[in-house]
């Protein structure tokens, strides 16, 4: 199951359009939910102020009545359903992550995902899912035809490399690894050219196991001397797709919690797809 954040922004639709295209492709059903705090969920009708919590109610479910509307317009044949949830978003997500093969989300928004990218939620929902998240940075482009994946090598980049080959093997679109890196500044006691060198050996190893996995996609390969952040930026200009890893240690690692992350998910092109390193995508 996929399941959608919508927070009744323009850029929430988006992302149910997307979750649906993206659920077509794995056979999968999409459930829309919309968060409203618990205690307009479960006002009284006598209570107080009860229009208030009406209100809210009322609202949500209109958010959800328009992000199901979205996503039936897509052009496939899909089971949508929508629920409204009692909670804080992140809380909410957390949990239906558990049970979900994919969570999908909005950059930004109003409502009960107030605030999801420049705030703590979308970073919050990113770093902790249980499952793979995707955050949609407004209408998705027409096919470019390549997935892209920043990789740094180590044992917790694997599973956003094995996610992004199987993502490129649904699309039947190419697949770009990117391992980027940067000299520290300063006289060095080692000869930087040596280093380089190695740097292709070192992203193909990391690629082997989901290679052989993944005959058919077809892969392209890039070494690249710079700010992870800034490489992953500008390759997402021509990708459908860009995919990191939720943590690690060196390169590409740390994404989400640190620096990188924080600036792919801000200025990426494309959607952004974080995957943990402690689940199978």
């Amino acid at each position: 199951m996929i399941v959608v954040g919508v927070d009744g922004s323009a850029v929430g639709l988006d992302a149910a359009g997307w979750a649906v295209r993206e659920a077509a492709l794995r056979g999968l059903p999409v459930h829309i939910v919309h968060a409203v705090p618990k205690w307009a969920e479960e006002m009284p009708e006598d209570a107080p102020n009860a229009e208030v919590g009406r209100w809210m109610r009322d609202g949500a479910t209109a958010v959800l009545t328009a992000a199901v509307e979205r996503a039936c317009a897509e052009p496939f044949e899909v089971r949508v359903s929508s629920e409204r949830l009692a909670g804080d978003p992140r809380t909410v997500l957390l949990g239906l992550g558990r049970d979900a093969d994919l969570l999908v989300i909005g950059n930004h928004g109003l409502g009960g995902f107030r605030g999801l990218l420049l705030g703590s939620v979308a970073l919050g929902v990113a770093g902790r899912a249980p499952c793979p998240v995707v955050v949609v940075r407004g209408p998705v482009a027409a096919g470019r035809g390549e997935v892209v994946v920043g990789t740094d090598g180590s044992a917790e980049s694997e599973p956003a490399v094995e996610f992004a080959f199987a993502e490129a093997e649904l699309r039947g679109c190419g697949l770009r690894a990117i391992r980027a890196w940067s000299l520290p500044v300063g006289t060095l006691p080692f000869d930087p050219g040596v280093l380089l060198a190695g740097e292709p050996r070192l992203l193909a190893g990391s690629l082997e196991a989901s290679r052989e996995r993944h005959p058919s996609v077809a892969l392209r390969q890039q070494v690249a001397q710079g700010h992870p952040a800034e490489v992953l930026v500008e390759a997402s200009d021509e990708a459908d797709l860009v995919v990191v890893g939720s943590r690690g240690c060196g390169g590409i690692a740390g994404l989400i919690l640190g620096s990188t992350g924080h600036a792919v998910l801000h200025h990426a092109r494309c959607p952004v797809a974080v995957v943990p390193a402690r689940a199978e995508p």
